[in-house]
This record gives structure tokens, C-alpha cells and sequence, in this order.
């Protein structure tokens, strides 16, 4: 394991796609930066490239308005066909993460929705891993199997006893605590008896499994909106911008703000 003690490694990873990784990545990112941190972002989901994606317009917004905006470095890595080219490609990922530890105050690493070397390896990196998560049954599954009849726990999910893996490795290696936190993304926004079902079981398994569950992000329109300009909401009151702000961006502001003091108050 590469030694990035003086630098904070955060994993956005789930065992599941579709739960917003790309935008916490961005939103964090773009939060470390204008508060002075040095930034690096790595795509491990290099197939479907969101995040890149999200860097690359940003670069291109900048560029057409002619305009600078904090952007961090940027890697993407794509998975191999090869099973032969894992382990050279495991090596350039711990190249890279070794590298960036001496240039960046934190790494973020936006992890692919499903299991694969690439996956695997980013945890065993991580300081703090964020596993977001929505309103939804489906995506409780990767944390627990749920007793339908009396909303009992049966057992760990897939994505939960994976984690443990990983933490009893990063046990063995030194590293006794990985801040794991599982927080709501794309979550609705109004109130209903799923949504408060979920959340309490969530705030449940956090005492069991060892993460710290939050609310997280609403699924509000306006995050998908900015990716097109490679914006995020941090962004639109400044100065060079100076884009008029209604309550729901406000709001979503502040859930950004207050994510990033629930990772690190």
C-alpha cells in the first residue's frame, strides 16, 4: 500500500451505478478547491467517463467564456480487456496515487458501479469512503438483505461485506480507521414512508456495519443542469459568473457545504 499519509484520500464507491458518484465527486472537488486545498481527481468508471466528462466541460466552458475557474488535475484510467495487463495497470495506479501524493492535499477517486480490479483497488487507498445511495429498495440491497415480511435484517449485502474486506486489510497493513460514510443522493424531496423507512434503517445499519449516514443530496434539477457547463453549484456566485440564484440552489448549496462538514468537521 502506497504510503499517502499526508495526503486525503477520498472514494466516492458503491456496488451500484446510477447513485451520483460522478456529482459528489465533482461538488467535493470543486469545494477543497476554492477553499485553497490542491485537488486531484481520478476515473476509475474510465468506460463511461462521467466525471471526465464533467472535467472536460468545465475546461471547455472556461475556455468559450473566456474566464478561470478552479479545475482539478485530472486521470482517467479505462478498464483492461487483458487479464494479462491487470497487474501493470494495478502498478500505474499506484504510480499515479504515489505521484499525486506529492503535489495535492486530497485525491478524490470516482469509482466504476460495479466490481471490478479497478474498484477493488480504490478502496484499499481510501481515507474516507462515501457510498451514496437513493431512496430506493434496490439500493439498500447492496448494504443489506431486508426481511420483506418484517422489515428485519437478514444479512450483510454484497457491497457491505466487501467493505468489511477491506477494512480488515487495511487493518493488517496499519490503517485501523476508514471514515465510511453512506450518505442519500438523488433522493426526493418530499416526504414519504419509503424514504423515512429507508433512512432509519440506513441510520441502523451505520451502528452495525460502522459508517455514519447523512441525508445527503436531493434530486434536484439543478445538478444535472450544471454538468453540461461543467458547473457546480459552489460556482454560481462567482465573481466572473455572478448567475442568479433561486431557493433550490441555495439549498443545494448548502447541502454540499454541509456534506463536506460532515466528511471532515
Amino acid at each position: 500500500m502506497t504510503d499517502t499519509s499526508t495526503t486525503h484520500i477520498i472514494v466516492i464507491g458503491n456496488e451500484k451505478g446510477g447513485t451520483g458518484k460522478s456529482t459528489i465527486a465533482m461538488h467535493l472537488a470543486v469545494k477543497l478547491l476554492l477553499e485553497n486545498y490542491r485537488v486531484a481527481v481520478i476515473d476509475l468508471d474510465g468506460r463511461q467517463g462521467s466525471l471526465s466528462k464533467y472535467v472536460q466541460n468545465r475546461r471547455h466552458f472556461c475556455e468559450i467564456n473566456h474566464i478561470v475557474l478552479p479545475i482539478p488535475l485530472h486521470y482517467r484510467f479505462e478498464p483492461v480487456a487483458d487479464y494479462g495487463d491487470i497487474p501493470s495497470e494495478l502498478k500505474k495506479l499506484d504510480d499515479t496515487i504515489r505521484e499525486l501524493a506529492q503535489r495535492v492535499d486530497s485525491i478524490i477517486i470516482d469509482t466504476p458501479g460495479h466490481k471490478n480490479y479497478l474498484f477493488e483497488a480504490a478502496h484499499t487507498y481510501a481515507d474516507t469512503l462515501i457510498s451514496p445511495i437513493t431512496d430506493s429498495l434496490v439500493d439498500l440491497s447492496a448494504l443489506a438483505d431486508i426481511d420483506p415480511a418484517n422489515g428485519q435484517l437478514l444479512n450483510p449485502g454484497p457491497y457491505a461485506d466487501f467493505v468489511w474486506t477491506v477494512k480488515k486489510q487495511l487493518a493488517s497493513k496499519g490503517k485501523s480507521y476508514l471514515n465510511w460514510i453512506v450518505c442519500g443522493n438523488k433522493t426526493t424531496a418530499q416526504r414519504s414512508r419509503n424514504k423515512a423507512y429507508i433512512f432509519e434503517v440506513l441510520d441502523k445499519l451505520g451502528k452495525l456495519y460502522g459508517f455514519r449516514f447523512c441525508s445527503g443530496l436531493k434530486d434536484r434539477v439543478i445538478y444535472r443542469e450544471l454538468f453540461l457547463d461543467g458547473l457546480t453549484v459552489l460556482d454560481m456566485q462567482q465573481e466572473q459568473l455572478r448567475r442568479k440564484m433561486n431557493l433550490s440552489h441555495l439549498a443545494a448549496k448548502l447541502e454540499i457545504n454541509n456534506l463536506a462538514e460532515f466528511i471532515c468537521p
